[in-house]
Formats: structure tokens, sequence, C-alpha cells
């Protein structure tokens, strides 16, 4: 075989592996896309009838909590469990960390390349809010960014306080899959602090009841300067 039909057979394999890796790429992100879809339905589900709902009927997972924070565009429904298959389709809750929604360390990893990509945008300062499935949301600040070993398990145990903990693989971009390293995002609750819509469901089932009961008082004062008795008073 001549140099430059070497050459040209070089070429061709490059060619080949280049395209297999953008395929392989680009079927990764379709999945994760196509499923954080289909999770959200459940998510809505879920949300409206506090049950378990799988996001296709062969799941052996199902959402647990939604994870948002504005400045780095993340927004992913988290489902339960973190092994490789709830992972392939959204960040996991690690189960032996506390449930979101619930005090102690709530622990969460993800996939460098997919849902957790936006982390590597993240600084201390930033506000992560999560909801739980009853929801309830608490909004995080980021307080620290660590690059640990894999096999600093403590991250995941109690500390003795409320906080986020979330985990993905590092560097970002690697070309080498897993790695020893992890990238760890450690947020606190805010305290004292306003939010313009968090627990917004609670907020507006507060302002109907104070407007009922002022509704009512109205009514009964008015009726009972006529009348001397409120509406539904017994009368003989």
């Amino acid at each position: 075989m001549s140099a430059r039909s070497i050459r040209y057979l070089s070429i061709s394999i490059l060619v080949a592996l280049a395209v297999w890796q953008f395929s392989s790429a680009g079927y990764i992100h379709a999945k994760a896309w196509l499923a954080q879809s289909m999770i959200k339905v459940a998510w809505a589900e879920a949300e409206s009838t506090q049950l378990k709902v799988k996001p296709w009927p062969w799941a052996d997972t199902y959402p647990v909590a939604r994870i948002k924070s504005d400045r780095i565009d993340l927004d992913a429904i988290v489902l339960a469990g973190s092994s490789g298959r709830s992972l392939a389709f959204g960040p996991g809750h690690v189960s032996a960390s506390s449930l979101p929604g619930s005090s102690g360390n709530i622990v969460i990893g993800g996939h460098r390349d997919t849902h957790f990509y936006s982390l590597k945008h993240t600084k201390v300062g930033d506000h992560i809010d999560l909801e739980s499935a009853d929801n309830e949301i608490t909004r995080y600040e980021v307080t620290e960014i660590q690059v640990v070993d894999k096999g600093d398990g403590y991250l995941a145990q109690d500390f003795g306080d409320d906080r986020l903990t979330l985990i993905t693989c590092y560097p970002f971009d690697s070309p080498v899959y897993g790695g020893p390293l992890r990238y760890v995002v450690i947020a606190k609750p805010i305290a004292d602090r306003p939010n313009k819509y968090l627990n917004q469901r609670r907020l507006r089932m507060r302002l109907l009841t104070v407007f009922g009961l002022m509704a009512l008082l109205t009514a009964c004062n008015e009726m009972s300067q006529q009348s001397n008795h409120c509406p539904g008073e017994y009368q003989p």
C-alpha cells in the first residue's frame, strides 16, 4: 500500500470516527431532551395528585423535585435514585440523603454533559430553587464550590444543617468518561429574604382567606345593623 493510500485511509477513518462521535453525542442529548419532556408531564401530574407518577410505563424511577437556576439556565426535573438508568434521563436524588423539601443534606447528582452541564458556570452567591413534590419551593444560595475525589463519600452525610449538594463529573468537556474527580456545588437555604414566586400557592390561599373573612365580616356587620343577627345564625 502506497503512502498516499495510507494517508487517504487514515483521513477516512478519522472522518468516520468524528461522525460517529458527533452522532453519539447528538443521540445522548436528544435522548436527554426527549426524556425530560416526558418527565415534565409526569411531574405536573405528580404535583396535582401528590402521587408517584412514572414518566413511562416501564420506568423504574419517578420525579421527586424540580431544580431551577435562572442565571445559569438550569431547569430540570429530578428523578428518584442516582443509578445510571436514572441519570441517563435527568438529575437523580441520592436516596441515602434527605428528601427534597425536608431538612438535612439533599444530594443530587447529574451528568456533566447534559443536565448538569450548566453547573460549570455556577458562582458563589448564585441562587438555586428546589421545588418538592408537595409544591414547596426552597431558595438556596451557593456558598461553596469544590473539586474532590469521587471516593469522598462524606459529601452525602448529615452535617447538622440544611443544605443542597449538587455533584457532577469533572472536568467539564473531558473526552474521558467518568474520571476520578467530582465537581461539587454546596448551597444553603436563604432565610428571611423576600422571593417573588416562592410558595405562591400558599400566599394566594392566605390572601383569599383574608379577603373572604373581610367580606364575611362586612356582610355580617351590615346584616346585624339591619336585623340584629348575622347570616346563618339560628332565629326561633
